[in-house]
This record gives structure tokens, C-alpha cells and sequence, in this order.
């Protein structure tokens, strides 16, 4: 018979087909958007700044990486912050959109970096405690498909935001295309914190430092735990340095696409919409480690394919990558949460870390094979990332089944 305390938790949890959950999904796929719109927006800029302001590729490219470092590292806090004074409250309290929209008015590099770099702190407080409020407020058997739904929000957004970026560029110039991407996240901003449910099942507990290392520390001597955390790395690193990059490719010989042609290809990330939901609904039953590596192969062979020299190849392999990239994070998140147990929001907040390092590091090392080697040395350091996720996976795998027999033996 069911535990009566169980039963009452597991009825509070937000249900599918109801008025909630449409409203939180809505919600959360808002969150989602509007904080890959504003961080992805400098993206197809790249080549622009590098023209504007004479400096190098790698250069142009801390216009993100500077931004998703400073995120990473912001993330520690947001998820103790979330405990200490909720997760609905924290993340309305993020001031992206604003940044967002000054963003457009920096008069030099230099302050666009620091403009950059104070989104990163307040973009912090979206994507730690998102994850977290998934994990925590619907119910378990769903969980892959509901942190899909979120991941396909942030997968429009980025596609929205490059798209647009670019088309407004071609007509009004990069400044106003950003203030406009600012202005359309603020009135987001709003519809997200009106449709959001409050949460029924985060603790409100103080967040004192030493509370907060102590819940680290906790998350830190569970290996197979960091093991699917570095999946992050691995997975946002490869494939910020594509999207890096592929700007300079495209806009160089013998293709010469304009800023406009170039901001539509991003419309591939519709295939990251898609296959964030699906792969997510797979995973819960065919299980994680089966789908994600399935994943992360189809990311290896679209990023083989780019090196077609044929423009419609090169744009199907970027999709085909795109696919794969989606299914694999979104896997990844929701795995990531349901091992961590009561140490959810910390154990995503490192997750996250490990993402956005991943973002900042393999981003601009990318500048480096990218002005030696060009795009086959882009895909050569890809291809060897994505190979690293084959190994890690497995010890994760192997550390479950010996984890397993040490409490059967017990």
C-alpha cells in the first residue's frame, strides 16, 4: 500500500494536463528563450567586431566566452541563493533584459566586454535554479521530457537571437539589432514572472557560505556524479566553438554569405527544438547512458559532414549536429538531476559550470586551430571532445554497477 506522506508529495507535484502545467511549461520555456536570446546574440556579431574594432577572431569571440565564464562561476552562488530565498523569486530578480538592451549602447570594445561580463552574473540566476525547479516540482516519471521542454526554449532562444541578430544587423546595424533583441526580452521577462507557479517542494533554507560549501562538498566526493557533470564540458565546448566560427567560414571564400544569409542558417537550431523533447522522452525509456551516446555520435557525424565543401552538405550537417547536441544536453541535464538526490540545485549549478567553461575555454581555444588550421582544424578539435565523452561515460557507467553490488553485498 502507498505511504500516505507519499502519496500527498507526489499529488502536489505539478501534474500533465492541467492549468499549471501548461502555465509552468510556458513559463519555463520563456526562461529558457529569453536567456539564450540575449547571451547568443554577440554570436554572428563575431566577424563584425573583428572588422569594427580590429581585433583578432579569438578577441571577437570573448564577446561570449567572457560572458558564459563569468556565468559559470555566478552559478555557484545562484543555486545556494535559490535555497536561501526561492527559486521563482531569484529568478525574477535577474536583470538580463536590461543588461541586454545597454548592451547596445557600449561605446568601445572594452565596455562591451564589461557589459558582457555583467550579464553573465545576473544570467546566472536563470538556468541553475530552472533546472533545479524542474527536478523538484514535476512529477519524476516525466522528468526527461519536462527538462526537454525547457531545453527546447533555450535552443529557440538561441536560434532567435542569432536569427534576428543578423536580420536586423543587414538593415539597422548591430547596436539597434541588440537594442530591439532587449526591449522584445524585457516584455518576455514580464509573461514569464505572471505564468510561473510557485514552488511547493524547494526548502527554504539559509544560505550561509558554510552551508553552501558544505552542500559542494557533498556533490564533490560523489565521482560518477562529477563524471556526468564534465559531460557539460564536453558537450557545450564542442559545440560552441562550431557556432563560433562557422560566421568567419561562411563569410570568407568561396561562399561570401552576408550577415542576413548567415543569421538564417541558425534556423537549424529547430532541429535542437525538436530532438531536446525527444531525446528526452527516449531516455526515460530506453534509459540515459543508451541514448546519450547515440547523441553524441550523431553530433560526430554532422560535424564530419561540414567538411563537405557543398553549402546545402555543410548547413545539413550543422543541423544534424544541432540535433544531437540538444538530445545529448538535455539527457545529460535531467540525468545529472536525478542522480544528485538532495543535492539537486548544487550538483546543476556544477553541471552548469562545467557547461559554460566548457563554452568559454573551447570557444576561444577554437580561435587558435581556426587561424592555423581553418575549418578542418575546428572539427578535428570538436571531433576529439566529443571522442573524450565514450570513456567518461563508461566509468560512470561502471562505478553505478560496482556502487550496485556493494549494496547488494552489504
Amino acid at each position: 500500500m502507498i505511504n500516505s506522506e507519499k502519496r500527498g508529495t507526489f499529488m502536489t507535484f505539478i501534474q500533465p494536463h492541467t492549468k499549471a502545467y501548461r502555465k509552468a511549461s510556458l513559463a519555463l520555456f520563456i526562461s529558457g528563450f529569453v536567456t539564450f536570446a540575449t547571451l547568443y546574440t554577440t554570436q554572428p556579431l563575431m566577424p563584425l567586431f573583428s572588422e569594427e574594432f580590429h581585433i583578432s577572431a579569438a578577441a571577437a569571440s570573448l564577446t561570449l566566452s567572457i560572458s558564459t565564464a563569468v556565468l559559470a562561476f555566478s552559478l555557484l552562488a545562484a543555486a545556494s541563493l535559490s535555497d536561501g530565498f526561492g527559486r521563482k523569486k531569484l529568478m525574477v530578480l535577474t536583470a538580463t533584459s536590461v543588461l541586454g538592451l545597454l548592451t547596445a549602447f557600449s561605446p568601445a570594445f572594452p565596455a562591451l566586454l564589461a557589459m558582457r561580463a555583467l550579464l553573465g552574473i545576473f544570467l546566472a540566476g536563470v538556468p541553475a535554479v530552472a533546472m533545479t525547479y524542474v527536478g523538484e516540482e514535476f512529477d519524476p516519471q516525466g522528468l526527461g521530457k519536462m527538462m526537454g521542454l525547457y531545453i527546447s526554449g533555450t535552443s529557440i532562444g538561441g536560434m532567435s537571437g542569432r536569427l534576428l541578430t543578423g536580420l536586423l544587423t543587414d538593415v539597422f546595424g548591430w547596436r539597434p539589432a541588440l537594442a530591439i533583441i532587449g526591449i522584445l526580452s524585457i516584455v518576455l521577462s514580464y509573461l514569464f514572472w505572471r505564468f510561473l507557479p510557485a514552488p511547493r517542494h524547494s526548502s527554504q533554507r539559509h544560505a550561509g557560505v558554510k552551508a553552501a560549501c558544505k552542500e559542494y562538498g557533498a556533490v564533490l566526493h560523489r565521482k560518477r556524479l562529477l563524471l556526468l557533470i564534465s559531460l557539460g564540458f564536453i558537450l557545450m565546448g564542442s559545440f560552441v566553438t562550431l557556432y563560433n566560427y562557422i560566421g568567419f567560414h561562411l563569410m570568407a571564400a568561396p561562399y561570401h554569405l552576408s550577415q542576413t544569409v548567415i543569421g538564417f542558417i541558425f534556423i537549424v537550431y529547430l532541429a535542437g527544438t525538436f530532438s531536446s523533447v525527444y531525446m528526452g522522452k527516449k531516455a526515460d525509456l530506453f534509459g540515459s547512458a543508451k541514448m546519450i551516446k547515440i547523441a553524441i555520435f550523431v553530433m560526430l557525424a554532422g560535424a564530419a559532414v561540414t567538411l563537405l565543401p557543398q553549402l546545402a552538405l555543410k548547413i545539413a550537417g550543422i543541423a544534424v549536429f544541432t540535433f544531437g547536441f540538444f538530445g545529448a544536453h538535455s539527457i545529460a541535464s535531467a540525468w545529472v538531476g536525478r542522480a544528485a538526490g538532495d543535492q539537486r540545485a548544487q550538483a546543476s549549478s556544477l553541471y552548469l559550470l562545467a557547461y559554460y567553461i566548457g563554452s568559454s575555454v573551447a570557444g576561444s581555444c577554437g580561435g587558435f586551430f581556426w587561424t592555423h588550421f581553418h575549418w578542418i582544424g575546428i572539427i578535428s578539435f570538436i571531433s576529439v571532445l566529443l571522442l573524450v565523452s565514450y570513456p567518461v561515460l563508461f566509468l560512470a557507467e561502471f562505478r553505478k554497477k560496482g556502487h550496485s553490488r556493494l549494496h547488494v553485498n552489504q
